[in-house]
């Protein structure tokens, strides 16, 4: 609960609103007029008598109105003066986007000490400093200092993102709007005054909106929390994770970046491992686990991979990849063949992969689909659709979707080309199935379903205490 007014604030101060568009505090405050945000929104500068319509007001004692979240824009020496009005006017919450603290060295460390030591004994919860703070679609809440012209927004969804680095965390933010990408709740932590992803992960695990959470992180302070709540949320919702600095000229990068000490990568990937997380090594594999784990059901007993496929190599590749890593491709049950010969030509391929060859058209899709779906060596579904050929169109994603609607079987998608299937990989996310631009992408998805779904089955055995 203590979270709860970062992210559903019925008021919000702005300290350092300005009435200059490009300043981070004009483009904060019109975030929560463009954003439709449902509470007060009060800009807080001595030298300006309103901004952007809305009355400004010198202090925060002056704000007729008690406040759940103040954000701080200001120069970095006079953050711990806004730190004491905040704490006078018993603010909840306070989010510092300033930078010019640890990670800029030794001064920026005492201001960091300095407010550390104001807020101990007291209910006030600082996130940041050096961060881009919170973007909550469902509560209208965006602090982010970037304006939406240049950074895309993405809608409500199920996938939560906490974000060491704004930077990193904006980027994510913009392509998850271009793709398509629903978020529930997005949180840039900075520096970690306070407020760190332990706390969120926390948070999250109870959030009825998220259903995945994923995790940039460059350095983990309290380890033994974070393994003990990371197994709490694995039991419940998949948790990804990037780690960042984990050369030693990345972890050189990640001091001067946020003053972290990044440690061990391999004492942070056993960690992981250990807690039921999923580790992703790229950006890629961030957005690719995110989106198979966020939107696709949890494989529980039967792993096995079936690829339907019109085009050979395509199935080839999926192939190779699969064993590279481990995956079974599924024997298909001798009735779902027979079924298959009896109603596919004599060119198309019956085993796995599934190769309804160049001519294949949607009614052979849905064929196929349905006939591997109900197949009980089945566990979970890739299906290839080379989209450049005449005989397919839109309709096949409604035939991927009905199979998967109708029979619960996880299922991802492979599709590469131009203009209309991109068109098509919109609608296919829209009606929440992932689509990946590359076989290995694609299996390497279904790898992350599969490695969640042994953690919920090895749940017990990896208690933390």
């Amino acid at each position: 609960m203590a979270l709860s007014p970062f992210f559903n604030p019925k008021s919000v101060a702005v300290v350092g609103a300005s009435r200059e568009p490009r300043k981070f505090g004009h483009v904060i405050l019109k975030n929560f007029i463009d954003s439709e945000f449902t509470g007060k929104a009060y800009p807080v500068n001595p030298k300006a008598e309103d901004i952007l319509g809305l009355k400004s007001y010198p202090n925060l004692k002056e704000i007729p109105d008690e406040l759940d979240l103040t954000i701080i824009a200001v120069p970095a020496p006079i953050v711990p003066s806004i730190i004491d009005e905040c704490l006078l006017e018993n603010v909840k919450a306070a989010v510092i986007i300033s930078g010019g603290f640890r990670e800029t060295g030794e001064k920026g460390e005492k201001l960091e000490l300095e407010i550390k030591k104001k807020i101990e004994g007291s209910n006030l919860r600082i996130i940041g400093p050096n961060c881009i703070g919170v973007y909550d679609p469902a509560n209208h809440v965006d602090t982010l200092f970037l304006p939406r012209y240049r950074l895309r927004r993405p809608k409500p969804g199920p996938i939560a993102f906490i974000s060491q680095s704004g930077a990193f965390g904006s980027a994510v933010l913009d392509r998850a709007a271009s793709q398509d990408i629903g978020i529930s709740k997005f949180i840039s932590i900075g520096n970690k005054i306070d407020v760190d992803e332990v706390d969120l992960l926390n948070y999250l695990a109870e959030d009825n909106l998220t259903k995945c959470i994923t995790v940039y992180v460059e350095s983990i302070e309290r380890g033994r929390d974070f393994l003990k709540v990371a197994s709490r949320v694995t039991d419940n919702k998949p948790l990804i994770l990037l780690k960042g600095g984990v050369t030693k000229d990345g972890a050189r990068a990640a001091l001067s970046h946020t003053g972290s000490l990044a440690g061990s990568a391999k004492i942070y990937t056993g960690a992981f491992e250990q807690a039921g997380a999923i580790q992703a090594q790229t950006v890629d594999e961030l957005f690719d686990y995110a989106r198979a784990l966020g939107y696709q059901p949890t494989i529980r007993g039967q792993t096995s991979v079936a690829i339907v496929t019109n085009g050979g190599g395509f199935g080839v590749i999926s192939t190779d990849e699969a064993s590279r890593l481990g995956l079974k491709l599924a024997s298909f049950d001798p009735k779902t063949i027979e079924g298959l010969q009896e109603k596919l030509p004599d060119y198309a391929i019956v085993h796995n992969p599934l190769d309804l060859v160049g001519d294949a058209d949607v009614d052979r899709y849905r064929l196929a689909l349905n006939a591997v779906s109900s197949d009980p060596n089945v566990g979970v579904i890739l299906v290839i659709v080379l989209l450049q050929t005449s005989f397919i169109e839109s309709d096949v994603v409604d035939a991927i979707t009905e199979s998967h609607v109708t029979f619960g079987k996880p299922t991802v998608v492979c599709t590469i080309g131009g203009e209309f299937t991109q068109i098509l990989v919109k609608m296919l996310e829209e009606n929440h199935i992932p689509s990946y631009p590359t076989p290995e992408r694609a299996i390497n998805a279904i790898n992350a379903l599969i490695k969640y779904g042994k953690a919920l089955e090895d749940k017990d055995k990896r208690k933390i205490v």
